[in-house]
């Protein structure tokens, strides 16, 4: 999913708002992190984003990149996920979309259906609910791990 400038003007802005309502300051560590996790494609952990950070600026540690995390979250500019065993993934907030992932390999594939939008409107308006927000996870064995299972299994016999 490839990202605008525009997108991360409004993303910055957004923080920095964030931070002026809290009495924060926009630190250099901060603006590093901020701006590596910009130009992420998908999902990160924070350690893979300390990784990319740290290469740049190695006086930053884990840590500060843990809290920056949750500061984006905080701020509307990431959205946490919780797909893997413990290991929390991090993605930009914006377009609303769904996921499919591998149990196998943990392949994550991001998808939009119309169909299915409408589907949750009507089933929780059929039970007097208004939608707020709301998460769709299909788990599934991708083709490549299916591939493999075929092939572990024909070996066995």
């Amino acid at each position: 999913m490839a990202h605008s400038g525009e997108s991360d003007r409004r993303m910055h802005k957004l923080l920095e708002e964030h931070l002026a309502r809290h009495g924060l300051k926009q630190t250099r560590q901060r603006e590093a992190i901020f701006e590596a996790f910009a130009a992420a494609k998908g999902h990160v952990s924070s350690e893979e984003l300390y990784e990319v950070v740290r290469a740049r600026h190695p006086e930053v540690g884990a840590a500060t990149v843990y809290r920056a995390l949750k500061l984006f979250c905080d701020a509307g500019v990431a959205r946490a996920h919780h797909f893997r065993d413990g290991v929390t993934l991090y993605e930009r907030e914006g377009h609303h979309h769904d996921h499919l992932i591998c149990t196998g390999c943990g392949a994550i594939v991001e998808f939009e259906r119309a169909l299915i939008e409408e589907e949750q409107e009507k089933v929780a308006a059929e039970h007097g609910y208004r939608l707020t927000q709301h998460r769709h996870i299909l788990y599934g064995l991708c083709a490549k791990c299916q591939k493999k299972e075929l092939g572990s299994a024909r070996s066995v016999r």
